[in-house]
C-alpha cells in the first residue's frame, strides 16, 4: 500500500511540475543541444531507509521521501565549458567528508564527459565530471516541454533523484 502511495504522489508531483514548464518544444531543444542550460531543482527524492524516514518524517513539506525544495536556489548549471551544480543530499554516505561545507553535490568541472541523445519525445542528458573529488554520473531526462528529473549516482553515496525544469541561462549584466 505505502508502494501505491508513493507511486501516486509521484506521478502527481510530475504531473504538476510538468504543467509549469518553463520552456517550449524548441528552446529545450536548442539549449540541450547548445549544451547551456540550467536546471532548477523543485523537488529531491533520496533513497528509503529507516534512518532516513524518521528524518524525513519531523518535515512537514515531506510525503512519501519526496521534499519540496520550492523557494529554494538549488540547480544544475550546464554550460560548454563548466558543471557547476548546489543541490542537497539527504541518504547514506559510505565515506563522508569531515568538512560540514561538503555536504550535498555541489562541485565546479571544467573536465566533463557530456552526451545528449534524443529520445521520441524526451532527451536523455548525461554527464560525467572528471575533475572532482567524488565520482559523479549525473543522467537528466528532460522531455520537450523542459521539465526535468535528474538521477545521481556517486561511488561514495547513495544515489538521490531530484525532479524540477530547465531555463535558459540569465545572460549577465555588462558595465
Amino acid at each position: 500500500m505505502k508502494s501505491l502511495t508513493k507511486l501516486f504522489t509521484i506521478i502527481l508531483a510530475v504531473g504538476a511540475l510538468q504543467a509549469k514548464a518553463q520552456t517550449d518544444k524548441e528552446t529545450t531543444a536548442r539549449i540541450v543541444n547548445a549544451q547551456n542550460f540550467v536546471f532548477n531543482a523543485v523537488t529531491a527524492i533520496p533513497m528509503a531507509d529507516n534512518a532516513l524516514n524518521q528524518v524525513l518524517n519531523q518535515y512537514p513539506n515531506s510525503r512519501n521521501n519526496l521534499l519540496n525544495l520550492a523557494g529554494s536556489q538549488y540547480d544544475v548549471r550546464v554550460t560548454k565549458d563548466s558543471v557547476v551544480a548546489y543541490l542537497p543530499f539527504y541518504g547514506r554516505s559510505f565515506n563522508p567528508s569531515l568538512d560540514p561545507n561538503d555536504s550535498g553535490t555541489k562541485f565546479k568541472s571544467k573536465d566533463f564527459k557530456y552526451s545528449a541523445e534524443k529520445k521520441k519525445k524526451h532527451w536523455i542528458v548525461t554527464i560525467e565530471p572528471k575533475d572532482v573529488r567524488d565520482s559523479q554520473k549525473l543522467i537528466f531526462n528532460i522531455t520537450e516541454k523542459g521539465y526535468a528529473s535528474l538521477s545521481i549516482q556517486n561511488i561514495n553515496r547513495q544515489p538521490m533523484s531530484f525532479n524540477g525544469n530547465l531555463s535558459e541561462p540569465k545572460e549577465k549584466k555588462k558595465n
